[in-house]
Protein backbone atom coordinates (compact mmCIF):
# COMPACT_ATOMS: atom_id res chain seq x y z
CA UNK A 1 0.00 0.00 0.00
CA UNK A 2 1.10 3.57 -0.56
CA UNK A 3 1.75 6.02 2.26
CA UNK A 4 -1.70 7.54 1.67
CA UNK A 5 -3.28 4.17 2.42
CA UNK A 6 -3.98 3.23 -1.21
CA UNK A 7 -2.74 0.25 -3.14
CA UNK A 8 -0.75 0.74 -6.33
CA UNK A 9 -3.12 1.17 -9.26
CA UNK A 10 -1.63 -1.84 -11.04
CA UNK A 11 -2.71 -4.19 -8.24
CA UNK A 12 -5.13 -6.89 -9.38
CA UNK A 13 -7.02 -9.08 -6.93
CA UNK A 14 -8.98 -12.14 -8.03
CA UNK A 15 -11.36 -13.85 -5.63
CA UNK A 16 -11.53 -17.54 -6.60
CA UNK A 17 -14.72 -19.08 -5.29
CA UNK A 18 -17.48 -21.49 -6.23
CA UNK A 19 -18.92 -24.87 -5.38
CA UNK A 20 -16.99 -27.56 -3.55
CA UNK A 21 -15.85 -30.13 -6.09
CA UNK A 22 -16.08 -27.68 -8.99
CA UNK A 23 -12.36 -27.04 -9.32
CA UNK A 24 -11.33 -24.10 -7.15
CA UNK A 25 -7.94 -25.59 -6.37
CA UNK A 26 -7.27 -26.52 -9.99
CA UNK A 27 -7.97 -22.89 -10.90
CA UNK A 28 -5.73 -21.67 -8.08
CA UNK A 29 -2.86 -23.96 -9.08
CA UNK A 30 -3.05 -22.74 -12.66
CA UNK A 31 -3.00 -19.10 -11.57
CA UNK A 32 0.01 -19.85 -9.38
CA UNK A 33 1.74 -21.34 -12.42
CA UNK A 34 0.89 -18.15 -14.31
CA UNK A 35 2.78 -16.09 -11.76
CA UNK A 36 -0.03 -15.00 -9.44
CA UNK A 37 0.49 -14.80 -5.68
CA UNK A 38 -2.16 -17.27 -4.48
CA UNK A 39 -3.46 -17.80 -0.94
CA UNK A 40 -6.05 -20.44 0.00
CA UNK A 41 -8.79 -19.78 2.56
CA UNK A 42 -7.39 -16.52 3.90
CA UNK A 43 -9.15 -15.10 7.00
CA UNK A 44 -10.92 -11.87 5.96
CA UNK A 45 -9.12 -9.84 8.60
CA UNK A 46 -5.83 -10.69 6.87
CA UNK A 47 -6.83 -9.65 3.34
CA UNK A 48 -5.53 -6.09 3.51
CA UNK A 49 -2.35 -7.22 5.25
CA UNK A 50 -1.87 -9.63 2.36
CA UNK A 51 -2.23 -6.84 -0.20
CA UNK A 52 0.27 -4.75 1.74
CA UNK A 53 2.74 -7.64 1.84
CA UNK A 54 2.24 -8.34 -1.87
CA UNK A 55 2.89 -4.68 -2.69
CA UNK A 56 6.09 -4.65 -0.66
CA UNK A 57 7.20 -7.91 -2.26
CA UNK A 58 6.52 -6.71 -5.79
CA UNK A 59 3.53 -8.99 -6.37
CA UNK A 60 0.86 -7.02 -8.25
CA UNK A 61 -1.32 -10.00 -9.16
CA UNK A 62 -2.94 -11.59 -6.11
CA UNK A 63 -5.54 -14.38 -5.96
CA UNK A 64 -7.40 -15.53 -2.86
CA UNK A 65 -9.38 -18.78 -2.73
CA UNK A 66 -12.62 -18.30 -0.81
CA UNK A 67 -15.14 -21.01 0.01
CA UNK A 68 -17.97 -21.53 2.47
CA UNK A 69 -15.50 -22.45 5.18
CA UNK A 70 -14.80 -18.69 5.29
CA UNK A 71 -18.29 -17.81 6.54
CA UNK A 72 -17.02 -14.63 8.17
CA UNK A 73 -15.71 -13.45 4.80
CA UNK A 74 -19.09 -13.96 3.16
CA UNK A 75 -20.77 -11.90 5.87
CA UNK A 76 -18.23 -9.11 5.35
CA UNK A 77 -17.96 -9.31 1.54
CA UNK A 78 -19.96 -6.16 0.81
CA UNK A 79 -17.88 -4.04 3.15
CA UNK A 80 -14.65 -5.57 1.87
CA UNK A 81 -15.50 -4.76 -1.75
CA UNK A 82 -16.40 -1.20 -0.77
CA UNK A 83 -13.10 -0.70 1.01
CA UNK A 84 -11.17 -2.24 -1.88
CA UNK A 85 -12.83 0.28 -4.22
CA UNK A 86 -11.46 3.14 -2.13
CA UNK A 87 -7.98 1.62 -2.42
CA UNK A 88 -8.14 1.52 -6.23
CA UNK A 89 -7.68 -2.24 -6.32
CA UNK A 90 -8.91 -3.97 -9.47
CA UNK A 91 -11.11 -6.74 -8.05
CA UNK A 92 -12.45 -9.67 -10.07
CA UNK A 93 -14.47 -12.69 -9.00
CA UNK A 94 -13.86 -16.07 -10.64
CA UNK A 95 -16.69 -18.50 -9.85
CA UNK A 96 -16.39 -22.21 -10.69
CA UNK A 97 -19.39 -24.47 -10.53
CA UNK A 98 -20.75 -27.81 -11.69
CA UNK A 99 -24.14 -29.49 -11.66
CA UNK A 100 -25.29 -31.52 -8.68
CA UNK A 101 -24.75 -34.93 -10.29
CA UNK A 102 -21.16 -34.12 -11.19
CA UNK A 103 -20.38 -32.75 -7.73
CA UNK A 104 -21.88 -35.85 -6.10
CA UNK A 105 -19.74 -38.14 -8.26
CA UNK A 106 -16.59 -36.14 -7.57
CA UNK A 107 -17.17 -35.97 -3.83
CA UNK A 108 -18.06 -39.66 -3.60
CA UNK A 109 -14.92 -40.47 -5.57
CA UNK A 110 -12.79 -38.48 -3.13
CA UNK A 111 -14.87 -39.83 -0.21
CA UNK A 112 -15.14 -36.36 1.27
CA UNK A 113 -18.30 -34.56 2.42
CA UNK A 114 -19.03 -31.01 1.34
CA UNK A 115 -18.43 -28.34 4.02
CA UNK A 116 -22.10 -27.67 4.85
CA UNK A 117 -23.27 -31.29 4.75
CA UNK A 118 -23.22 -31.85 8.49
CA UNK A 119 -25.15 -34.96 9.41
CA UNK A 120 -27.40 -34.67 6.35
CA UNK A 121 -27.16 -35.97 2.83
CA UNK A 122 -24.54 -34.82 0.36
CA UNK A 123 -27.25 -33.12 -1.73
CA UNK A 124 -28.44 -31.20 1.33
CA UNK A 125 -24.96 -29.77 1.77
CA UNK A 126 -24.75 -28.87 -1.91
CA UNK A 127 -28.10 -27.05 -1.74
CA UNK A 128 -27.03 -25.04 1.32
CA UNK A 129 -23.75 -24.14 -0.38
CA UNK A 130 -25.53 -22.95 -3.54
CA UNK A 131 -27.80 -20.70 -1.48
CA UNK A 132 -24.88 -19.19 0.41
CA UNK A 133 -22.94 -18.57 -2.81
CA UNK A 134 -25.86 -17.31 -4.93
CA UNK A 135 -25.24 -13.58 -4.55
CA UNK A 136 -21.51 -13.96 -5.13
CA UNK A 137 -22.16 -16.00 -8.27
CA UNK A 138 -24.55 -13.33 -9.55
CA UNK A 139 -21.83 -10.68 -9.25
CA UNK A 140 -19.00 -12.82 -10.64
CA UNK A 141 -16.87 -11.45 -13.48
CA UNK A 142 -16.27 -14.93 -14.88
CA UNK A 143 -18.29 -18.11 -14.29
CA UNK A 144 -16.82 -21.42 -15.46
CA UNK A 145 -19.05 -24.49 -15.49
CA UNK A 146 -16.74 -27.50 -15.09
CA UNK A 147 -19.47 -30.15 -15.41
CA UNK A 148 -18.07 -31.27 -18.77
CA UNK A 149 -14.48 -30.09 -18.33
CA UNK A 150 -11.47 -32.11 -17.23
CA UNK A 151 -8.72 -30.51 -15.14
CA UNK A 152 -6.66 -29.68 -18.24
CA UNK A 153 -9.57 -27.92 -19.94
CA UNK A 154 -10.30 -25.92 -16.79
CA UNK A 155 -6.64 -24.92 -16.59
CA UNK A 156 -6.83 -23.75 -20.21
CA UNK A 157 -9.86 -21.57 -19.46
CA UNK A 158 -8.09 -20.02 -16.49
CA UNK A 159 -4.89 -19.48 -18.47
CA UNK A 160 -6.83 -17.75 -21.24
CA UNK A 161 -8.55 -15.44 -18.75
CA UNK A 162 -5.63 -14.61 -16.46
CA UNK A 163 -2.45 -15.27 -18.44
CA UNK A 164 0.29 -12.75 -19.10
CA UNK A 165 -1.18 -11.65 -22.42
CA UNK A 166 -3.92 -9.80 -20.56
CA UNK A 167 -6.18 -7.59 -22.65
CA UNK A 168 -9.12 -5.35 -21.80
CA UNK A 169 -11.66 -8.03 -22.69
CA UNK A 170 -11.39 -11.75 -23.41
CA UNK A 171 -13.91 -13.94 -25.17
CA UNK A 172 -14.61 -17.66 -24.97
CA UNK A 173 -16.66 -18.98 -27.90
CA UNK A 174 -18.29 -22.19 -26.69
CA UNK A 175 -20.09 -24.67 -28.92
CA UNK A 176 -22.72 -26.90 -27.30
CA UNK A 177 -25.65 -29.21 -28.01
CA UNK A 178 -29.13 -28.19 -26.89
CA UNK A 179 -29.92 -31.83 -26.09
CA UNK A 180 -27.32 -31.58 -23.30
CA UNK A 181 -28.67 -28.31 -21.92
CA UNK A 182 -27.74 -24.65 -22.15
CA UNK A 183 -24.30 -23.71 -20.77
CA UNK A 184 -24.88 -22.06 -17.41
CA UNK A 185 -21.77 -19.91 -17.84
CA UNK A 186 -22.86 -18.33 -21.14
CA UNK A 187 -23.30 -14.56 -21.30
CA UNK A 188 -24.93 -14.78 -24.74
CA UNK A 189 -26.33 -17.93 -26.38
CA UNK A 190 -27.07 -18.34 -30.08
CA UNK A 191 -29.05 -21.04 -31.88
CA UNK A 192 -27.74 -22.31 -35.25
CA UNK A 193 -30.31 -25.06 -35.67
CA UNK A 194 -31.79 -22.99 -38.50
CA UNK A 195 -28.98 -24.35 -40.70
CA UNK A 196 -29.30 -27.75 -42.44
CA UNK A 197 -27.89 -30.55 -40.29
CA UNK A 198 -24.84 -32.40 -41.73
CA UNK A 199 -25.97 -35.39 -39.65
CA UNK A 200 -28.36 -36.24 -42.50
CA UNK A 201 -25.57 -36.27 -45.09
CA UNK A 202 -24.14 -39.82 -44.92
CA UNK A 203 -20.54 -38.89 -45.80
CA UNK A 204 -20.54 -36.01 -43.29
CA UNK A 205 -22.29 -37.75 -40.39
CA UNK A 206 -19.16 -39.37 -38.88
CA UNK A 207 -17.12 -36.18 -39.20
CA UNK A 208 -17.26 -33.10 -36.97
CA UNK A 209 -17.41 -29.36 -37.53
CA UNK A 210 -13.63 -29.30 -37.22
CA UNK A 211 -13.28 -31.07 -40.57
CA UNK A 212 -12.95 -29.05 -43.76
CA UNK A 213 -15.81 -30.92 -45.40
CA UNK A 214 -18.34 -30.22 -42.64
CA UNK A 215 -17.14 -26.66 -42.11
CA UNK A 216 -17.50 -25.83 -45.81
CA UNK A 217 -20.95 -27.44 -45.93
CA UNK A 218 -22.19 -25.43 -42.92
CA UNK A 219 -20.63 -22.09 -43.84
CA UNK A 220 -21.99 -22.22 -47.38
CA UNK A 221 -25.60 -22.63 -46.26
CA UNK A 222 -28.02 -19.70 -46.76
CA UNK A 223 -28.02 -17.50 -43.68
CA UNK A 224 -24.68 -18.68 -42.26
CA UNK A 225 -22.70 -15.67 -43.49
CA UNK A 226 -25.39 -13.21 -42.42
CA UNK A 227 -25.59 -14.83 -38.96
CA UNK A 228 -21.84 -14.61 -38.39
CA UNK A 229 -21.75 -11.00 -39.54
CA UNK A 230 -24.61 -9.99 -37.25
CA UNK A 231 -23.15 -11.76 -34.21
CA UNK A 232 -19.80 -10.05 -34.85
CA UNK A 233 -21.56 -6.70 -35.21
CA UNK A 234 -23.55 -7.33 -32.02
CA UNK A 235 -20.40 -8.01 -30.04
CA UNK A 236 -18.73 -4.94 -31.54
CA UNK A 237 -21.71 -2.89 -30.31
CA UNK A 238 -21.66 -4.40 -26.82
CA UNK A 239 -17.89 -4.49 -26.34
CA UNK A 240 -17.42 -0.81 -25.28
CA UNK A 241 -20.21 -1.20 -22.74
CA UNK A 242 -18.63 -4.34 -21.30
CA UNK A 243 -15.35 -2.45 -20.98
CA UNK A 244 -17.05 0.53 -19.27
CA UNK A 245 -18.75 -1.80 -16.81
CA UNK A 246 -15.47 -3.58 -16.02
CA UNK A 247 -16.53 -6.92 -17.53
CA UNK A 248 -13.32 -8.49 -18.77
CA UNK A 249 -14.55 -11.98 -19.67
CA UNK A 250 -17.41 -12.85 -22.03
CA UNK A 251 -18.66 -16.30 -23.03
CA UNK A 252 -20.50 -16.55 -26.35
CA UNK A 253 -22.27 -19.90 -26.68
CA UNK A 254 -23.30 -21.32 -30.06
CA UNK A 255 -25.64 -24.29 -30.04
CA UNK A 256 -27.03 -26.90 -32.40
CA UNK A 257 -28.79 -30.17 -31.64
CA UNK A 258 -25.86 -32.31 -30.54
CA UNK A 259 -22.88 -29.96 -30.55
CA UNK A 260 -21.00 -31.96 -33.18
CA UNK A 261 -21.43 -30.32 -36.59
CA UNK A 262 -23.08 -26.91 -37.00
CA UNK A 263 -22.23 -25.28 -33.67
CA UNK A 264 -18.63 -26.51 -33.86
CA UNK A 265 -18.07 -25.17 -37.37
CA UNK A 266 -19.79 -21.86 -36.67
CA UNK A 267 -17.90 -21.36 -33.38
CA UNK A 268 -14.56 -21.90 -35.08
CA UNK A 269 -15.43 -19.34 -37.75
CA UNK A 270 -16.82 -16.85 -35.24
CA UNK A 271 -13.63 -17.16 -33.23
CA UNK A 272 -11.53 -16.55 -36.33
CA UNK A 273 -13.50 -13.40 -37.18
CA UNK A 274 -13.26 -11.99 -33.68
CA UNK A 275 -9.49 -12.59 -33.62
CA UNK A 276 -9.22 -10.61 -36.84
CA UNK A 277 -10.69 -7.70 -34.86
CA UNK A 278 -7.92 -7.98 -32.24
CA UNK A 279 -10.11 -9.72 -29.67
CA UNK A 280 -8.43 -12.31 -27.41
CA UNK A 281 -10.49 -15.41 -28.23
CA UNK A 282 -10.50 -19.02 -27.11
CA UNK A 283 -12.78 -21.52 -28.85
CA UNK A 284 -14.00 -24.54 -26.89
CA UNK A 285 -16.38 -27.37 -27.78
CA UNK A 286 -18.31 -28.51 -24.72
CA UNK A 287 -20.13 -31.51 -26.16
CA UNK A 288 -17.84 -32.67 -28.93
CA UNK A 289 -17.30 -36.39 -28.48
CA UNK A 290 -20.38 -36.88 -26.28
CA UNK A 291 -22.65 -37.91 -29.14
Amino acid sequence: MREDGGVDETMRLVIITGMSGAGRRTAAHEMEDLGWYVVDNLPPSMLFNLLNLAEESGWHKVAVVVDVRSRELFEQMGGIFARLATLSVSVEVLFVEANDNVIVKRQESSRRPVPLQGDGRLLDGIERERRMLSSLRASADLVIDTSNLNVHQLATRVSHAYGDNYSVIRVTVLSFGFKNGLPVDADLAFDVRFLPNPHWVPELRPQTGLSEAVSSYVLQQPGAEEFLGQVSDLFTTMRPGYVREGKRHVTLAVGCTGGKHRSTAMSEELGRRLRSEDVAVEVMHRDLGLE
